[in-house]
Order: C-alpha cells, then structure tokens, then sequence
C-alpha cells in the first residue's frame, strides 16, 4: 500500500510501529505492553478516529483497541470491568457508523479469542477462532435471501484488502481471498465472473510464489510441485476457455454457471492444497543436528556424574581433568572459527560451540582415563569390593539406586503427553515417594531401632529409636505441605474438567469486598509470620547481636521491606471506579512502593556481599578500664552512693572471676554466630529473593511463597535427620536422594506458584510491576516475567548450598536442655565439641570439594531432565502434539536448565564470599 502511494492512516497498538516502520502516511501510536492499562490505548484512539474519518484524508485508517484484550489478562472475560470496555466498543461503533460514506467498507475482527481466564497464546477452539464482522451502507451481497454461510478456515483478510484496494497481492502471500466480498449486483453468471477472477488472480500469485520459492529453497516435494502445477495449469486453461465463450457469445447459456462453479471449486482446491503443501514442507527439522546435541548434554551428563564421584581427589587432578580440557575446548574453538571465516563459510556461533564443547569433553575423558587405570574406583575412600560383605555392597547399590530411579521414571514421564499434561501432580507424587523410600531404607537397613539389650521391651515399638518419631513428623508435614500446594495449581486446556486455582487471581477481581479484605490481612500476617520466623532463627543461632550494617538491615530492613509489599497490595487492588479524586494519587503510589522494594531489596544484597558476616565478637579477656562510670563530681545524695556501690561490687566480682579463670584456660574471644555464619547469609539471600519474587506475583500466591519456604525447611530437616540415623561416615559429601528431592521441590512449586509450561499461562503482568508506562527496552520485561515464570528454580538453586550445611548447623541442639553440672574444663571441651559450621573450616579442600560436588550432582540431575525432554522432542518430532505438549516443554525446561545453572553459581559463590570473609575476620582476630 505505502508503495503504491496509498494513505495508511495507523492509530492504537504501538507494535505496529516495530512491524511497519516509516511506512504510514499519519500515525498515532500509543504504549500496549501494560496488560493492566485498560484505558491509554482506547482513549488515544477515539481521540483521533472520528475527525481522520471525517477528513477524508486516507485510503486504509488502521485502529487498533486494546481495551477487551487487556481486560481480559486483567479480570478475566466475566468481570463487570469487562461489560464496561464492551459497551465502550458498542457505543463506539454506533457512532463509527453514522461517519462512515458510502463508499467505505467497515472490517471489525479479532486478532485471536480467549480463554475462560481471559488468556490466549494456545492453540484451543476459544484461542484461535474469532469473528469478523464486515459492514458497508452499500450492499455487498446483492438483494438476494441470505445464504447459510459456510465455514472457510484458510480466508484470510490480507489478500482480500489488497483486492480491495486495487493493490498486488502480498507475493509471500499463500491464503485464500474473500471472494464474497467482490459479487456485486447482478445475475448468477456475472457473480459467478467476478469471483472467478478473483480467485485467478489469487491462484496466479500463489503459483509465482511456489515456482521462484522453489527454485531457491528446494525444500518442497517434486512429486506434490508436480500435481499443483498440473492441477494449475487445468484450471488455467479451462479459466482461458470459458472467457473466450462468454466474451463470444451475446447470450450466456445457463449451463455455464455450474461451469464456473466447478472452476471456482478448482481454484479453491488448488490454493488450500498448496498452503498444506507449504505448511508441511516449512516443519523442517536437522536430524543430524538434534543427534548431535543429545550427544553433548549426555556427555555433559555424564562428565558431571563422574566428576561429581571423583570430587575427593587430589587439586592436581581437577587442575588436569578441569582445567586443561577447557583450554582444549577454546583452542579447538578458535581454530574451527578461524576455518571458517577464511573459507568464507561465515561464523556459525552454533556449529563453533558445539566443537568447543565436544573437545573440551574428550579432553576431560581423556585425563580422566589416562590418570584413573580401570582397577581403580570412582570412590577412592571405598574399600576394594573384596574387602566389602555382600550385605554392605547391596546397601550402597540400593542408596544409589531407589533415588536414580525416582529420576529415570520422572525422565521417562518426559516421553508421555499425557505424563506432561499431569506433571503437576506427577511431580508431587515422587517427591513424596522418595521420601518414604528414604524412610523404608533407613528400616531395612536397620538404623531405625536400638540394638537389642539383655532387658527386653515389653511392647515392640519400644525399640525404635527416639529420633524416628521426630522423622516421622517431619515426613507428615512434608505430605500436608505437597497436599496443600496443588490448590494453587494453573490449568491446562487439555483437561477441560479443570478449573484453575482461586489464588491465582489479583484480589482486584474479587467483588466481596469483606473476601477481600479477609485475603489480603492474610496475606500480610503470613508475609510479618515469615519475617519473625526468620528473624528468631538468626536470634536463635547468635546472628543478629552484632550492629554491623547487615544485622541492623534484617532487623530494620525486613520489616520495612513488607510494609512497602502491604502497601503495594492495597493500592493494586482497590478498584478503579472508587478511588476518585485519589486516583493520581494511587498510580503514583503503585510505581512508588515496588520501587521501594526492589531497592531496599538491592540495598540488602548489597550489603550481603559487602559484608556478610553476621558474627559477633566479644573479648573475654579483663578490660584496663575503670572499674566505675567516670567522675562526675562528689555524690551529693544517698541515692547516687546506692548507684555507686553496686558497680563497685559488681566490677569486684568480674575481676576475681577473670583471675580465678586466668590460671586454668587462656582467655578467649567469644563469637556469636560463628557456627551458622554461612548458613545464615543464604537465609538472609533467600528472604531477599522471596520478597522480590512474591511481588511479581499475585498476592494471594504469597501463601505458595510460605509455603514453598516450609517444605524446603522439612526437606531439610529430613535431610539432616536421615543423614543422622544412618551414621554416614563422610559429612562433606551429600547423598544423591536429597539434591533430587530438592530439585522434584522445584519443580512441584513451578506448577503451586501457579504456571505451567505453556505460552498462555505466562504471567505477563509481572513485566509492569513498579512500571505505569510502557518499557524503553524488552530487556527488563523480560527480566521480570522470567523471575516470575522460574521463582522456584531461582529459591531452590539458590539455597541448594544449604543442602551441605545443613547437617553441621543442626548439630547444635536446639534448646538448652538440663544437664548434670559438670567442671569447667568438661564444659569447655563440650562447646568445643559443637563447632557447627566451623568443621567445614577444619580442611578447607574438602569443604571447596563438597560445594564442587553438590554442584556438579545438581547439575547432572538438571542435565538429565533436559535431557529427557530434548529426546522427548527429538524423536516425538512428527507427533500430533508436538507443538502443543512436547516443544513447550522443552522450552520451558531449557529456560529452567539455564537459570538454574545460573543461580547454583550465584548461591555457591556466595558461601564463598563468606568463607573469604570469614578467613578476613579470623586473620583480623589473630592480630588482636
């Protein structure tokens, strides 16, 4: 059109402008990505719609509305807000009408449907149908009863337009026209002639178009080419005939109307066998390569295992089998790039990190084979297995063996539709399945009773131990909590009996005023209930007695912190109707509080980084000072001699103790929080994260967050007790049944968090949180509805490093529990005893071991699941729900991989930057 020197008049959704730039005649674009904007976009448009129809200054006028369609990703399609934006649309074409002329054709579609939640993106009946209503003051049908329509799926508006107007026909352009559109008045046989031309016309660019495509591509079948030019050419040639029949005859006999029906019949054929055509040959897949990637990740899997198993040998081995194979891989990178760019091949990013990537893995293998002779175990701490019983080797098979197959099943669910279509009670169901395993192998394997004394217990349950009723406990409330969870599950169109979690939707759609009300105070008690809960965890292991600046943020930071949240959420959700002078007011205040939070948030990583010990020191040692406050001039009553004398006593008793004590221990430094010090940073971390994560989110999936919170607690508490009860004699190293359980969590609160690994469950709104406008870039969109999609990959992977220090916080007791009185040296050597996370620092090479390791196990279980889902993918290619099951799942789960990675990195250097700021306290603690 804009080449044909056609008026294009645009106004409405500012996408247009990306898709067509510079080529309007006169636009007025406004901002569409705030799906919670319900006016901006209308309101512009009906601005400028009347009066540019009136003028007359434009051959196309383009508006596009975005009212109904934001209204439905705001309140769904039942909402009263949604009555209004339709009467506004009524009314607005009621008016539209009474300014068209005579000449002017009115087009009102839908550019998609919608869901009962208002969403669309999918592919079901209610997404991908909409109605089209077309309307002119002259008639377009002729005066004739109306027919009964007639379904035609492959109609499309761009060829008609282009018809309409006079201009070619798009040349990529394979969609049937509207020939209706093109009747007129008249007989039959003359209605009959203008759609015949039509469709000629249609047919004789879609035949240009396959003919230059397939001199290029060479993609589409011979055979099918063959039968569509055949098939064209017939037409052609009879199309050519019955012209030169009616051009010769003065009176047209009425047997050529079913003659032209039959051609128009052939046209149509010809153009939806051609567009089948197309579509089937544009489904390309590269075999080879999809091969060759299932090759990588299993390799990349497997590197992982065995790296993950070899994690206690020596640094030098890791500077080999690490190291140097990642040299190789860059080198073979540079020189494939290289190759390529002389050869003028170009440079394939894909292609050259593929090679980088294979040769760094040979290169690892290599080492690993060259300097690990198959005599040797993967376990150098194991004994050799002749050494070992029978009953030992079954044991240590089975450990490995009952979590690996909880992950084989889950991978080999990937290969199942329906598996996919139910993975949000799938994933649930074997996280509760392993943990019983866990419990039923702690029975067999005999760690769940006493060994039996000469005295023998009347009752058989006697002999249990005592901690396997807190075991016990703890796997109920991790049962309640997986229960609990699947009432905040999304909806799949696939199970049409579902109906999607009440939850899920903003308190701004509930109409029952005291409802609302009611949710939202709960929502912030759980939100104060988290913040004490944490806050009492530090307090109670010594972590928040000191005034560093970390310390003073949790304990005045947190709070404000959920203040701001409460009232993000009360302003969100007030309606827009009641707020009236307010108004202004409240759209400032809905910018203003996220942006508070993200920058306290910000400010408390900051900080974290900075400085993240959360120790308090306190010499022990006698002080030189005074033993009373400073003179401040003679008493001059008795009460201030009352003040006086008690200190005086009082320093006297200190002092006599410190000599008493001198002579038998040397004097110490006291620090508070020593032993949880890395474990508190990752909580103080996961608080921050949980903050920020739960106000992308609707608020009532706050009590997800809680309870997302509660069962990685459980997990890990089951963790320590199972670690304890069965006596493993190396607490460096954490078993495969706990990174596994971690990560089936993960998943089990991607679908209780309210997502599914489909386009149109994706919560678009978390993009305009603390945003009125539009964005400048889609990089902070992004940002933003990823962290909302993949908040529980993002906790887990973060605070996946508590899964190894665990154990060691644990070993404190909770409480202080009456003791007999004991000397001072056997209190002594009893605190010592209790070192907590302090043991970690006793060989610092094990402890930087285990992170690799707990790392490496977590990547593998990762790379496993991908795995499954890129064969799933792979070989399910030509399956019917491909599109719809298969390849959204492995997006989804790619996404996943790569945050996770990316977030197990962040946790792990984390406790890093602790253990380098607790060599910098302990250096600084020697020079005193």
């Amino acid at each position: 059109l804009a080449d044909s020197g056609r008026r294009v008049v645009f106004m409405g959704d500012d996408t247009w402008e990306g898709l067509f730039p510079k080529k309007f005649f006169r636009s007025y674009f406004f901002p569409s990505f705030n799906v919670k904007d319900l006016h901006t976009v209308d309101n512009g448009i009906l601005q400028h719609l009347y009066s540019t129809v009136d003028s007359g200054d434009w051959d196309m006028l383009i508006a596009h509305f975005l009212g109904v369609d934001h209204c439905g990703h705001k309140h769904g399609p039942d909402h009263p807000e949604m009555a209004k934006k339709l009467t506004q649309m009524n009314e607005m074409l009621r008016s539209l009408v009474d300014h068209l002329g005579n000449d002017t054709l009115l087009l009102v579609a839908g550019d998609h449907g919608m869901t009962e939640t208002g969403d669309h993106g999918g592919d079901s009946e209610k997404e991908v149908n909409a109605a089209l209503f077309v309307y002119s003051k002259t008639p377009l049908f002729g005066t004739g009863p109306p027919e009964e329509p007639e379904a035609v799926p492959q109609v499309n508006l761009v060829p008609t337009v282009a018809l309409l107007l006079g201009v070619p026909i798009p040349y990529s352009n394979i969609r049937e026209v509207m020939a209706e559109l093109f009747s007129g008045d008249g007989d039959a046989v003359s209605v009959a002639l203008q759609q015949l031309l039509v469709y000629h016309i249609n047919a004789k660019q879609v035949d240009r178009f396959l003919h230059s495509y397939s001199l290029v591509a060479q993609d589409l079948p011979v055979e099918q080419l063959q039968r569509l030019q055949e098939l064209f050419s017939s037409a052609v040639e009879e199309h050519a005939q019955l012209l030169a029949q009616v051009q010769g005859a003065t009176l047209v006999p009425p047997e050529m109307e079913s003659r032209l029906g039959s051609l128009i019949g052939r046209f149509q054929l010809y153009l939806r066998e051609a567009r089948a055509v197309c579509t089937q040959s544009w489904a390309r897949f590269h075999p080879l390569r999809m091969v060759g990637g299932c090759i990588l990740i299993a390799a990349s899997c497997l590197l992982c295992y065995v790296a993950s198993e070899l994690a206690a040998a020596s640094d030098s081995f890791y500077r080999s089998c690490l190291l140097y194979p990642l040299l190789w891989g860059l080198m073979v990178a540079v020189l494939v790039g290289l190759a390529r760019v002389f050869t003028q091949e170009g440079l394939d990013l894909l292609l050259v990190s593929s090679w980088a990537a294979a040769a760094s893995q040979l290169g690892f293998f290599w080492h690993w084979r060259g300097q690990h002779p198959k005599r040797t175990r993967l376990v150098g701490s194991q004994p050799p297995l002749a050494s070992v019983s029978l009953r030992q080797r079954l044991r240590a098979w089975l450990g490995l063996a009952f979590p690996m197959s909880i992950l084989l099943f889950r991978c080999g669910a990937m290969f199942s539709d329906s598996f996919v279509v139910a993975e949000a009670r799938v994933a649930p169901f074997l996280l509760a399945s392993l943990v019983l395993l866990l419990v039923g192998k702690l029975h067999w394997d005999g760690r769940l009773t006493v060994p039996e004394g000469p005295k023998q217990q009347l009752l058989g349950f006697s002999s249990y131990r005592r901690e396997i009723w807190y075991l016990l406990c703890l796997v109920a409330m991790l049962l309640i909590c997986v229960r609990l969870s699947v009432f905040f599950h999304q909806c799949r169109e696939e199970i049409p009996q579902c109906r999607p979690s009440l939850f899920l939707s903003p308190l701004a759609s509930l109409r029952n005023t005291r409802a609302k009300n009611l949710f939202y105070l709960l929502c912030v008690a759980l939100l104060a209930g988290l913040v004490y809960a944490v806050r009492s965890w530090l307090r109670h292991y010594g972590n928040l007695n000191s005034s560093d600046p970390l310390v003073l943020f949790v304990r005045w930071g947190f709070p404000l912190v959920v203040l701001c949240i409460a009232c993000y959420w009360a302003v969100a959700s007030s309606a827009d109707d009641s707020l009236g002078k307010l108004q202004e007011l409240v759209q400032v205040a809905v910018v203003a509080f996220p942006w508070a939070v993200y920058g306290l948030a910000s400010m408390g990583l900051l900080l974290l980084l900075c400085n993240p010990m959360t120790v308090f020191a306190k010499d022990t040692r006698e002080s030189a000072g005074s033993i009373v406050t400073p003179y401040l001039g003679v008493p001059s009553s008795e009460v201030d001699f009352l003040h006086v004398i008690p200190q005086i006593y009082k320093r006297m008793q200190e002092s006599q103790k410190s000599r008493l004590e001198r002579g038998s221990c040397k004097a110490t430094v006291a620090a508070y929080g020593l032993g949880s010090v890395y474990s508190a940073a990752l909580v103080i971390a996961l608080t921050l994260l949980g903050f920020l994560l739960m106000l992308l989110h609707s608020e009532r999936l706050s009590l997800a967050f809680l309870l997302l919170f509660l069962e990685a607690f459980v997990l890990l508490h089951i963790h320590t007790r199972a670690r304890g009860l069965a006596g493993d004699a190396e607490p460096f190293s954490v078993p495969w049944y706990a990174v596994i359980s971690w990560l089936l969590a993960a998943s089990q609160f991607f679908y209780s968090t309210g997502h599914q690994p489909i386009f149109p469950a994706i919560h678009w709104n978390a993009a305009f949180v603390g945003f009125h406008l539009d964005h400048s870039t889609n990089l902070l969109p992004a940002v933003l509805v990823g962290a909302n999609t993949f908040a529980s990959h993002i906790l887990f992977a973060v605070g996946c490093p508590l899964l190894l220090l665990w154990p060691f916080v644990c070993e404190m007791p909770s409480s202080q529990k009456r003791k007999p009185k004991k000397e001072p040296r056997e209190e002594l050597q009893e605190v010592e005893e209790h070192m907590m996370e302090m043991r970690l620092r006793e060989s610092p090479e094990k402890f930087s071991a285990a992170l690799l390791q707990l790392g490496l196990k977590y990547l593998f279980v990762l790379g496993t699941q991908l795995l499954a889902c890129v064969c799933a993918a792979m070989i399910l290619r030509r399956h019917l729900m491909v599109w719809k099951v298969f390849a959204p799942k492995f997006l989804f789960e790619s996404l996943g991989f790569v945050v996770s990675s990316i977030c197990l990195l962040l946790g792990i250097s984390l406790v890093m930057r602790v253990d380098c700021a607790v060599s910098t306290w302990f250096s600084h603690l020697q020079l005193r």
